[in-house]
């Protein structure tokens, strides 16, 4: 079979440009689905000062705590869900493990709280955060990112650092608003961090892994906030609930 000389140059131009494009991602190609490994590191520390006294506390608070999630992640859709290991730190009253899925086309959020083994859940809309790009990069996981910054509020700065290639909107807990997936998220303090360790193709159905609870058992954002100030108003820690719950 004979080829036409100009299909043959055309070719071999869409051949430069694949390479092209292939070494200015590197190995990375784009993704509009995967699966991405993080780990989070809490300075026990920085999230506990003036505290440390309280006879609940357990473990040593110098150790930052290490701790694993996976996103699942689609254009429009993210589960993010810790991964458990398979011997539990003595220290694990000190971090909240949450579970988010977020549906960016319906604008819903579903949330799983662990409350010292007992689940908690709420439904609620999708969470709307203003971003200020910053100019700077690293690269996490083998993508270049790019940096933003998010103010919690007066005293807090979160920074994210998102990857063009990884075609979705979202990122570890429930955050959101970037054009590409959040491969690191940090308090500017260093309190709290998360990086992601590995990214591959989605090989899950993100829907069935999904936490259920019963329809009498979901709350309102508003309506846990209620809930927390009557129940832990005498440990001290609703500030640190209500962080842990709201700002991630």
């Amino acid at each position: 079979m004979k080829v036409k000389a100009g299909f043959n140059k055309g070719l071999t131009l869409l051949l430069i440009l694949t390479a092209v494009v292939n070494i200015s991602y590197g190995q990375n190609t784009v993704m509009r689905s995967g699966e991405i490994v993080y780990e989070r590191r809490t300075n026990l520390e920085k999230r506990y000062e003036g505290m440390e006294q309280n006879r609940w506390m357990r473990g040593d608070l110098k150790k930052p705590m290490i701790e694993e999630f996976k996103l699942y992640f689609t254009d429009s859709t993210a589960l993010f869900k810790p991964i458990l290991p398979e011997v539990p730190d003595e220290r694990e009253w000190a971090t909240m493990k949450n579970t988010s899925y977020q549906n960016l086309n319906s604008g819903v959020l579903e949330q799983e709280f662990s409350f010292w083994g007992t689940k908690v859940y709420m439904k609620d809309s999708v969470k709307d955060r203003e971003w200020i790009i910053t100019g700077n990069s690293r690269e996490i996981a083998g993508y270049k990112c790019r940096q933003a910054m998010w103010e919690a509020n007066d005293s807090t700065r979160i920074y994210a650092w998102y990857a063009d290639e990884l075609i979705s909107s979202v990122g570890p807990e429930t955050f959101n608003g970037l054009p590409g997936v959040m491969l690191g998220l940090a308090i500017e303090d260093g309190g709290v961090v998360y990086f992601a360790k590995e990214v591959k193709p989605l090989e899950t159905n993100i829907e069935k892994e999904v936490p259920k609870g019963k329809k009498k058992e979901y709350y309102s954002e508003d309506e846990l906030r209620e809930i927390i100030k009557e129940r832990f108003s005498d440990w001290g820690l609703v500030d640190r609930i209500m962080f842990d719950m709201f700002v991630w």
